[in-house]
């Protein structure tokens, strides 16, 4: 059993490692500008990535409706414990807002779909889709109203949810899953070389990531505290 836990963890570990090294070594000698790439990602590779995977998954709408009811319930679970620990450490509500958007909402898309794809496959990587297309929307609508509830307006999520290029890709993908119109083999082949690409690049950029993290701040207040 031990033992085919490690063996599981070195073949999910080991492949994520190395675009990741990759990333510290091309930001260490070339210090590459992070900036367009996080672009090239967000408005190219995650769409087709997300579209390519709601066109080919496995999944029915009893998936969609467990997701659904899984996210929701997650959400009111961690911002009940948020707030009671708010309440038990009496914090401030910005300082408990913090709490709650740390807690509640995930970051699931640029290190989650690579690691879920090594360590369950396509198949749990079809069901993880439908819970990243949904964190898409709450985090861009409750998590806003979270950060800023103070000058919250529901107009202003709303247009926050459709700026994410990821978003037209899901209600594509869906509308021509319900019409059962299947791409062309050369453009399928396309969409999913495109979609190839995806992990290894976002591993990448966050090794260069990882070596612009700044500690002197964090020392700084280690020395004032202690």
């Amino acid at each position: 059993m031990i033992q085919e836990l490690f063996t599981t963890l070195f073949h999910v570990i080991v492949p994520l490692s190395l675009p990741v090294i990759a990333g510290v070594l091309l930001d260490r000698y070339k210090q590459i500008d992070i900036g367009p790439l996080v672009t090239l990602v967000l408005y190219y590779l995650t769409p087709v990535l997300i579209f390519e995977r709601l066109m080919k998954a496995d999944v029915s709408y009893h998936d969609v409706y467990l997701t659904l009811a899984y996210s929701l319930l997650s959400l009111l679970f961690l911002w009940a414990v948020s707030n009671g620990f708010g309440k038990l450490f009496k914090l401030s509500s910005s300082d408990t807002a913090g709490l709650t958007l740390i807690s509640a909402f995930t970051n699931s898309v640029n290190y989650g779909i690579p690691l879920i794809l090594l360590a369950f496959g396509q198949a749990g990587l079809d069901k993880a889709t439908v819970y990243i297309v949904l964190q898409m929307v709450i985090v861009n609508t409750i998590g806003i109203y979270f950060a800023a509830r103070s000058h919250f307006r529901i107009k202003e999520a709303i247009k926050s949810v459709f700026s994410l290029p990821a978003i037209y890709a899901s209600l594509l993908a869906l509308l021509l899953r319900s019409f059962q119109i299947h791409l062309p083999e050369p453009i399928d082949t396309g969409v999913s070389m495109i979609s190839a690409a995806y992990s290894p690049i976002v591993l990448a950029i966050l090794g260069m990531q990882m070596m612009n993290v700044k500690t002197s701040s964090i020392k700084n207040k280690e020395r004032v505290t202690f």
